[in-house]
């Protein structure tokens, strides 16, 4: 039995149908039994990784697990919110031979990497207790850019956090992500590291804005958001102002070089932005 966590994100529903296609027998978990009905033949487990009760529940008899730390912008204490969740994770584990984890780049820094901080909590919590675990550090999202979906089809911009808008750098697409952490839980002797560093090539945001027009047949420009107004206008869509500050070292941290350690395995997606942004705006 494998148990995935955020069975009904980006990711855990690839890794969830991944396993299930490969006639493996699932648990997935999550808050929205409605959601977690159209995982056919898996089992479910309704609840909140906040709540040690269903993680141990969760994790009881499992022979691998994919572990996730769900986002939750609008908490007024991010870290100390996952590292409840890892505490739950490290207790709920006991006997769970192997898990995944979707990790970041940046994850081996301890500070001033804004929210990525909290992949490095789980890494150190998880490696204090002699867990066996693949950890997969990933690039970017994707799919990220699809928070502004609206946006771009609407006002034909693609918001750009702090600048570099002209500078490529390595994303990812979800799916590619949900696959690698599959492959990891079938192979559990594989790997300990592995760094998802790219899709097939590297893009900007520049690169972004034009896929967007041709897909939407209209001109889609970048935008920047001046650093000193990436607080306020994260605050306008309900982060806190706490996440909001962690989001801001965050795009510091990238503009000041933040990359891959180069540890363990490297590997690329196959998935291109163009097929992520297809699906996305519904073209």
């Amino acid at each position: 039995m494998f148990t995935i966590f955020g069975a009904t994100g980006h990711t855990g529903s690839i890794v969830a149908r991944q396993l299930l296609a490969r006639g493996k027998q699932v648990r997935v978990v999550g808050r929205d039994p409605a959601k977690l009905a159209a995982f056919e033949g898996a089992e479910t487990i309704v609840g909140d990784v906040t709540d040690a009760a269903t993680v141990a529940k969760a994790l009881a008899g499992a022979e691998g697990a994919y572990l996730m730390l769900p986002p939750d912008n609008a908490n007024p204490d991010l870290i100390a919110r996952n590292k409840q969740v890892n505490k739950n994770y490290v207790a709920g584990l006991e006997g769970v031979p192997h898990v995944a984890v979707l990790s970041s780049v940046g994850a081996e820094r301890s500070s001033g990497t804004g929210p990525i901080v909290t992949a490095h909590n789980l890494e150190v919590a998880l490696n204090d207790a002699g867990q066996k675990a693949t950890i997969i550090r990933a690039a970017y999202f994707m799919e990220n850019l699809l928070q502004n979906a609206y946006p771009m089809q609407h006002d034909g911009v693609l918001p750009v956090l702090g600048g570099g808008e002209a500078y490529p750098f390595p994303m990812v697409a979800t799916k590619d992500i949900g696959e690698a952490a599959a492959d990891a839980l079938v192979n559990p002797d594989r790997d300990r590291y592995v760094e998802l560093s790219s899709g097939p090539t590297e893009y900007s945001f520049d690169d972004a804005a034009k896929l967007a027009g041709e897909l939407l047949g209209r001109p889609v420009k970048t935008v920047v958001v001046p650093m000193e107004a990436v607080v306020p206008t994260l605050s306008q869509f309900g982060f806190s102002p706490t996440v909001a500050g962690l989001y801001r070292e965050m795009v510091e941290a990238f503009a000041g070089g933040l990359s891959f350690e180069g540890k363990g395995r490297r590997v690329r997606g196959k998935t291109t932005l163009a097929e992520v942004l297809r699906a996305g705006l519904g073209k």
